[in-house]
């Protein structure tokens, strides 16, 4: 059975860049922002005829950390909030879903980021954001964990910390760190077009990092913004355009359908669940977290296309879950929800 597959039969082993092995702690660490999302309690109308919104924790990086630790991984975030209630709630629900909190940083003239997100009838999302500038774009080199960084089998990030300095140069910082320190680099661009400057802009910040990432997550909205328009369903624009000579692992995911997968030795392709979506916030991170904890205990997976691909369905479905509740952090699945969905699907 596929949850059977990916649960069990731990390794403590890793694969640093080199492909030396080495005990490391299975530890996620993820980088970025973390920030407050405003839910309509109605969908299908625009922000002005909401009638009401719910406050729900967000941020892609955040949810990813959060999405693990609620799998049974281990996890870290590090970023800056407001030294608001926003913040501070933020940094307690890290704590209470088990996520080590340590790496984050409060600042006292900076709000935490705020995000109004209308809803369609079928869950897919638009965006308005407050940020003027919000703490989490004022994250300084000075400020980072090194020391937690360096404890990363896998360090995880996004392009929206790379936008603005002094934050863009943090993150810098903080990937070379973690590539020093035989980190895995896991990149998910997770394109926000209104915080760029222009479209110039996000496409050249977004592939300002691409090649130094070991492990890319991409939509296919994404594929084709950045490739130009390009046919995101034609297997030579991806590996032509996008995989890299250094990338092991190329996921492309095709919402409700599933996702496709790139690596050196083989390609492919995984179908989901079928689910009635409530709200799609958080889906894709549900997704990452899912692949990022198979693989921080697996370090090896995207070399046996057999347990790759019971990863990403096991992926699959933690996605799926998360799009039948409210909310990014609040709808992300526990270990059990996900076990007892493989169990039914599988049976």
């Amino acid at each position: 059975m596929a949850g059977e597959s990916i649960s069990g039969n731990l390794k403590d082993l890793s694969l640093n860049r080199n492909g030396a092995v080495s005990k490391k702690s299975h530890l996620v660490v993820c980088f970025g922002e973390m920030l407050i999302d405003f839910i309509p309690t109605v969908a299908g109308v625009s922000l002005a005829e909401a009638p009401a919104f719910e406050k729900a924790p967000g941020g892609a990086p955040a949810n990813v950390a959060v999405c693990i630790s609620k799998l049974g991984g281990s996890s870290a975030f590090i970023g800056k909030v407001g030294d608001d209630e926003f913040g501070r709630m933020l940094a307690d629900i890290l704590k209470q879903n088990n996520v080590d909190n340590s790496g984050m940083r409060f600042d006292h003239d900076a709000r935490t980021a705020l995000a109004f997100i209308t809803l369609t009838a079928e869950g897919e999302r638009e965006f308005v954001f407050f940020r003027n500038p919000s703490a989490d774009m004022l994250l300084r080199e000075s400020e980072l964990d090194v020391d937690l960084i360096k404890k990363a089998t896998i360090f995880h990030y996004g392009s929206i910390s790379l936008i603005d300095e002094p934050c863009r140069s943090t993150h810098l910082a903080a990937m070379d760190i973690a590539k020093r320190s035989g980190s895995i680099l896991s990149y998910d661009p997770n394109l926000r077009l209104p915080l760029w400057p222009s479209e110039d802009a996000a496409r050249s910040g977004i592939m300002s990092v691409w090649n130094l990432a070991d492990i890319i997550k991409i939509s296919e909205d994404e594929i084709s913004f950045l490739t130009g328009a390009d046919d995101p369903n034609d297997d030579e624009v991806v590996l032509k355009r996008l995989f890299h000579p250094n990338l092991k692992l190329l996921l492309v995911t095709e919402g409700s359908a599933g996702c496709r997968y790139y690596t050196k030795e083989f390609k492919g392709r995984v179908n989901s669940i079928k689910v009635k979506a409530v709200d799609t916030t958080g889906a894709g991170d549900a997704f990452t977290g899912g692949v990022l904890k198979c693989l921080a205990s697996d370090a090896s997976l995207y070399q046996d296309e057999k347990r790759l691909r019971e990863a990403i369905f096991f992926a699959n479905v933690c996605a799926a879950l998360t799009v039948t509740g409210r909310g990014g952090i609040p709808s992300l699945p526990t270990q059990d929800a996900v076990r007892q969905t493989l169990a039914e699907v599988t049976a």
